[in-house]
């Protein structure tokens, strides 16, 4: 015979008992309404406390079963008295059974929180095996839907003549929880933060709400939502405050502000100040804000009185400092690394740096790679409070590549200026090169070049773009015979676009043409002619293939030309795979340029630190099959 102890409760509509009876549970409102606030303080209430058990009772291990639609049944799991005490020694049969009586209420709020509030919920007690099993079933019955949003707007008028007002409209347009969509307590409060949040991003950064309401009518399964949010004064930026600083100048920052005193409050101009400092390389991190402690302890105050917090008038002009904090980096670093490239070989690297030499930042680098050794080394002076960034260095370089064997070295003085969305760079070089190919003799070749470089940017991320593009274009010359063997004139543009093609796809192109005048080829340094193939280049062909044969060697020409076509359909993100058709070549005439074509599919994964290519092509003039293998793209 199959014994059953039951000890069963339901709320709702179809609120039956087993064996023994509970009764009903209140309606989910009083009258038809019931306010958020109401369930979001029952959701708050800790675990129900047991009572002490006496001696002669025995703890009992139960399992529970929740039989409810998945999202629920994890939210129930997570949060109902049943599960939390599950294992607890203390609980005896008697206190598992109040449990169980209690579980409805707990579960009609806490499924309230998903927009279910006329649920149907029962549970029961099943003891008939060795261990007992608490049951609860939901039947979460019809979503509660937003039926009016009425978002109110305190102040927000233009605070000078000259500007346009605010556009209320769209402010309403970006609100999170519209009509029609599923009521949930999460995306309730999402919304209320993320208008807040966009609106103190504009002019109005003590944007504050004042109040917030939903009522929620369980009969008609409707809700009706209103928030009032006060725009706050007119906020203006103070003087800037520095905080964290010991080893370095006040300098490195005041410089690097473009933010003044008076000037109108713009998030967009702490962000741009942040991203500057970040990029010095003296910090380890950067937070730019308002200094908001005034107005906290002005709100504090009147909390303490109990007065409550109270909306600031919108004529009321404030003016706020911008407060800096930062966490210097250690002034020296050192780094190794090891890699590997299908251009140049093996890799290895030592990097030092000093962030105060004679009060400059000094970069030294020693790369050695099977194909290409450098050392280098640069002292950068801090940016002046124009958005200048001055560097004089000098470095060795030598490249074995395609038989001629290339020794460079070189004194440079730069200075850069800008935006990570558009950079400009002027420099003045003196180079000496030797060249050597086969058993020829060795050739000489210095200049005095100077080179203007900008690049525009215009990416919708400059890590893993998917949409935009980049430019950059070189402007150099060495006109006159001043430490120069051969005077010429070089120029050299380079670009690339991305399109998404449908919702998995891109579509990549990418270009680059450079010429060199001079009356003779000979004298000018190789460093300033070109060669194409390679990973970033024409692939099929080995890096720096393509161009004019010499002895067994492939040396530079005047001319450059490049083209490529890739799409890259991202089948299951972040993996991708890739087709794509690569043109390109180097050339002593115009005429000459005749393109040598590769094409072939690829492997691709959007990593953390920028996309990596696994390629496989072919090079149709030399009838090979090669592998590629990149990190990001260089620019």
């Amino acid at each position: 015979m199959l014994v059953v102890n039951a000890l069963c409760a339901s709320v709702g509509a179809a609120g039956q008992v087993a064996t023994q009876a509970q009764d009903p549970v209140p309606a989910p409102t009083t009258g038809k309404e019931q306010t958020q606030k109401e369930l979001q303080e029952q959701e708050r209430q800790p675990a129900t406390p047991l009572p002490v058990e006496a001696p002669e009772q025995r703890s009992v291990r139960y399992e529970v079963k929740i039989d409810a639609p998945r999202n629920l049944r994890e939210l129930l799991e997570s949060n109902l008295d049943l599960m939390r005490w599950r294992g607890n020694p203390r609980v005896d049969l008697e206190q598992l059974q109040r449990l169980v009586r209690n579980a409805p209420e707990e579960a009609k709020t806490l499924v309230a929180t998903e927009g279910y509030y006329t649920p149907t919920i029962s549970s029961g007690l099943d003891t008939s095996g060795g261990t007992p099993v608490a049951r609860v079933i939901v039947d979460p019955g019809q979503a509660v839907a937003v039926s009016d949003v009425d978002i109110e707007l305190r102040g927000f008028v233009p605070f000078d003549k000259t500007e346009a007002p605010v556009d209320a409209a769209s402010l309403r347009n970006r609100w999170t929880l519209p009509v029609g969509s599923r009521f949930r307590t999460a995306d309730w409060e999402a919304a209320k933060r993320g208008m807040v949040r966009q609106i103190t991003q504009s002019r109005f950064p003590r944007a504050q709400l004042i109040d917030s309401s939903a009522t929620v009518d369980p009969d008609s399964h409707k809700a009706r939502l209103k928030v009032v949010i006060d725009s706050g004064p007119d906020v203006h930026f103070g003087a800037l405050r520095i905080e964290g600083l010991s080893r370095y100048s006040p300098s490195i920052i005041n410089n690097l502000n473009q933010i003044h005193p008076g000037d109108e409050y713009n998030e967009a101009a702490l962000q741009a100040l942040q991203g500057r400092l970040q990029d010095t390389g003296y910090f380890s991190s950067v937070e730019v804000s308002l200094d908001m402690s005034s107005a906290l302890q002005e709100q504090v105050s009147e909390l303490n009185q109990g007065q409550g917090a109270k909306p600031e008038a919108p004529s009321a002009a404030v003016t706020m400092p911008v407060l800096v904090r930062v966490s210097e980096n250690k002034r020296k670093n050192v780094s190794l690394g090891l890699g590997f490239s299908t251009n140049t070989g093996a890799r290895a690297q030592a990097n030092y740096d000093d962030l105060n030499v004679f009060g400059k930042r000094m970069k030294s680098n020693v790369l050695y790679e099977q194909l290409h050794q450098q050392v280098r080394t640069d002292f950068f002076w801090p940016t002046t409070s124009n958005g200048y960034s001055n560097s004089v260095g000098a470095g060795y370089d030598r490249e074995d590549v395609r038989d001629q064997i290339t020794r460079t070295t070189s004194i440079h003085a730069t200075r850069a200026w800008g935006s990570p969305t558009l950079e400009r760079s002027l420099r003045l070089e003196a180079l000496t090169e030797q060249v050597t190919i086969d058993h020829l003799p060795t050739t000489r070749a210095k200049a005095l070049p100077l080179t203007f470089s900008i690049t525009k940017r215009h990416l919708d991320s400059l890590v893993l773009p998917n949409s935009g593009y980049i430019v950059n274009l070189q402007l150099g010359a060495a006109p006159l015979p001043i430490l120069t063997d051969q005077p010429f004139v070089r120029s050299y543009v380079r670009a690339i676009g991305y399109k998404p093609v449908g919702t998995s796809g891109t579509l990549i192109v990418r270009g680059e043409f450079g010429a060199v005048l001079s009356r003779d080829k000979d004298g000018v340094p190789s460093t300033f002619l070109f060669r194409a193939g390679g990973d970033q280049s024409v692939r099929g062909y080995g890096y720096q293939q393509l161009g004019i044969p010499v002895g067994s060697a492939i040396t530079g020409g005047r001319y450059l030309f490049t083209a490529s076509t890739e799409y890259d359909w991202w089948f299951k993100p972040p993996w991708g795979a890739a087709v794509f058709y690569d043109v390109g070549n180097a050339a002593d005439n115009f005429a000459d340029l005749k393109p040598k074509v590769g094409y072939g599919v690829g492997a691709r994964w959007r990593s953390p630190v920028g996309p990596i290519a696994v390629d496989v092509a072919y090079g149709k003039a030399v009838h090979k099959v090669r592998l590629h293998f990149s990190l990001g793209f260089t620019f």
